[in-house]
């Protein structure tokens, strides 16, 4: 009885709803939540503890930020089922949808206009983390069992490097990215490689310009804590994937290097191993860790790989 009044109570306030809504399948950073309401960062956050007294919301803690997901899927499920029956929730959400999708097409600017004044020191961008020798050598033994990597696509391209360095064990390789200065680097790079069977294209993360089971493996390097929606990226990686393909994960571990966020427009502090793996079994796909890189000086961050197959 207590937990549904706290559930009823918590529904009571229309920003509660509104934040009820917003975060349907989709994980925000508080500051996120504060602009689509058009209210104080505190005064969301007192709305959020309420709601996370219900059950309705959990949140991480990640740095200075703080994201916010919906809570456990007994209690939202029937909650959200409630609203749809009753109300309709994309009528209710509809105004506030749009106003989400004008921050978050803010925030990806952001980090394109980054990529483009920074393509050229993107390989000392990357080596920032562990030793840039010692996380391709794990790439290679995490991918290259003797087969050929078939139909490859190296998701977030940059300058290339992925499509260089495994390209040779492919019967087609493509890198795909959304900067022209970093697909310009890419091309003269694969020039100088010699592969003939590589290309790149301009493309989205969020919506590859490739149809349904078309690659055997996908790799995401030092790309998934750019994005605003990791799970996103990885279903949308799913969706390509063919049956008894792969998916490669080259991230970050969890960090507090706040300076990231604005000098280098990283939108999450590195992952967690168990939040990786629940992205891609939500994403259809049978995942595991597949080397973990400490880092090896006070300067530098540690490394996480992740091997998702698609049965």
């Amino acid at each position: 009885m207590e937990l549904l009044l706290a559930i009823f109570r918590a529904l009571g306030d229309p920003s509660r709803l509104r934040i009820l809504l917003l975060l349907r399948g989709l994980e925000l950073a508080v500051g996120e939540i504060a602009r689509v309401l058009q209210q104080s960062q505190p005064r969301v956050s007192r709305h959020l503890r309420i709601m996370a007294e219900a059950g309705l919301v959990e949140r991480v803690k990640e740095g200075a930020w703080v994201f916010v997901r919906l809570g456990p899927a007994a209690t939202t499920s029937p909650v959200l089922a409630a609203i749809d029956a009753l109300a309709g929730a994309d009528d209710l959400a509809a105004a506030d949808r749009e106003q989400l999708a004008v921050v978050r097409a803010e925030r990806r600017a952001a980090v394109e206009a980054w990529f483009d004044d920074h393509a050229a020191a993107w390989e000392q961008e990357r080596s920032l983390h562990s030793r840039e020798a010692g996380v391709e050598a794990a790439i290679r033994a995490a991918l290259l069992d003797g087969g050929s990597l078939g139909d490859l696509v190296d998701v977030g391209t940059g300058t290339g490097r992925m499509i260089e360095l495994l390209g040779g064990q492919a019967r087609t390789a493509l890198g795909i990215d959304r900067s022209p200065e970093m697909l310009r680097l890419a091309r003269n790079r694969l020039d100088a490689a010699g592969l003939a069977q590589a290309r790149v294209q301009a493309g989205d993360m969020y919506a590859l310009p490739l149809g349904a089971a078309a690659a055997d493996t996908i790799v995401l390097h030092q790309v998934l804590h750019f994005a605003d929606d990791p799970a996103a990226v990885l279903a949308e990686s799913s969706r390509v994937l063919r049956p008894g393909g792969r998916l490669l994960v080259v991230d970050l571990m969890p960090h507090e290097n706040e300076a990231l966020r604005a000098e280098r427009r990283h939108l999450r502090l590195g992952f967690a191993e168990e939040a990786v793996l629940a992205w891609l079994a939500e994403a259809g796909l049978q995942g595991e860790v597949a080397a973990r890189l400490p880092p090896e000086a006070r300067t530098e961050l540690g490394v996480t790989l992740w091997i998702g197959r698609k049965p």
